[in-house]
């Protein structure tokens, strides 16, 4: 006798029904929100690189899709972006300075979603945690992609594409704090 058990479902996508059609148009949607999220830019005097909405939505699709669909869904992102799609930081598209954080994200996007299947969502805490690593990852990308673009040292780097925008990444990581919890807590209640 063999027991027939229900799906596990690991990330809020996985609560969308459907499969294949579902996965391509998840990440399609997620490539979708993190080019609108990247209008939303405020320049930082002083760095090449703006304040943005797209590392939030990154960072968001990555937990929501799981590391698969996530990462999938930045790499989507990337290679529309240097393709031309006019998604990138303000609408620009090609290869700018910031091309590494935009890189990052693919590497986020799938670590976020690693740990968001492990529950790394699903608290407030969690979440914060999460997302900061997430954050990280995007930084140890960035980064070096800025010093090489632009022949900047480490500490230059590190004082124009990473100091400037620590506060508003830490109310990015708020938002997401309440954001995915609320989501699980929503999709319990459904259930």
């Amino acid at each position: 006798m063999t027991l027939a058990l229900a799906p596990r479902r690991t990330v809020l996508a996985d609560f969308v029904p459907g499969a294949l059609v579902r996965d391509l148009t998840l990440v399609l949607a997620g490539a979708a929100f993190t080019g609108l999220a990247a209008q939303v830019a405020l320049p930082i005097p002083g760095s090449p690189v703006p304040l943005t909405g797209q590392t939030f939505a990154a960072l968001l699709v990555g937990a929501a899709l799981g590391w698969q669909r996530g990462a999938t869904s930045m790499l989507l992102y990337l290679i529309a972006g240097v393709a031309g799609v006019p998604w990138f930081q303000g609408g620009s598209s090609g290869a700018p300075v910031s091309l590494g954080y935009v890189v990052g994200f693919v590497f986020a996007g799938a670590l976020v979603g690693a740990l968001a299947k492990h529950g790394g969502d699903r608290t407030p805490l969690r979440t914060v945690g999460t997302m900061v690593l997430g954050n990280l990852v995007i930084y140890s990308v960035g980064v070096p992609w800025l010093m090489a673009a632009t022949g900047m040292g480490l500490g230059k780097a590190v004082s124009v594409g990473v100091l400037p925008f620590l506060v508003g990444d830490a109310v990015k990581i708020a938002l997401a704090a309440g954001v995915l919890p609320t989501a699980w807590a929503l999709v319990k209640r459904v259930r």
